[in-house]
């Protein structure tokens, strides 16, 4: 029930928003803004998931975890995605999701979720030895790595 009344409430917002905002500005110039925020939506899309996948690259290449600039890349993607989508009410939140303090304080509260903090931890080592034992009753396993 919890998803299932914003997912009856939006297109009902948003619709109210389209006769509203439509009716104090007119046809055209709600066309106009729609068309815009897709065309903006496109150029966010392109310039986020490519610049992401950059700063990924240079942070993996210093060593680091690339967990924040991922973060921040994939909401970018998201505001792209939700200005693409017709409608007042996802063009707002589009722009909201697209300013660097919102995308990093999301960023931040899905990597604690997950149990990351977005900088690079330090890996325990434990050294050891291991040797396989066979089932008994089975052929002995092939060694592949003497091959």
């Amino acid at each position: 029930m919890q998803i299932l009344l914003p997912l009856l409430l939006w297109p009902l917002i948003e619709i109210g928003l389209f006769v509203t905002i439509g009716g104090r500005i007119g046809l055209w110039a709600t066309m106009a803004i729609i068309l815009g925020t897709f065309a903006l939506g496109i150029f966010v899309i392109r310039l986020q998931g490519g610049g992401a996948i950059m700063r990924a690259r240079q942070g993996l290449r210093a060593g680091q975890a690339p967990t924040q600039d991922l973060g921040r890349g994939l909401f970018g993607v998201i505001a792209g995605i939700l200005l693409i989508l017709p409608g007042f009410l996802t063009d707002v939140l589009g722009l909201i999701l697209l300013l660097p303090p919102v995308q990093s304080l999301l960023a931040g509260a899905v990597l604690s979720r997950m149990g990351g903090q977005g900088t690079t931890r330090s890996a325990t080592i434990i050294d050891g030895e291991w040797h396989r034992m066979d089932e008994p009753g089975q052929a002995p396993m092939r060694d592949i790595t003497k091959d």
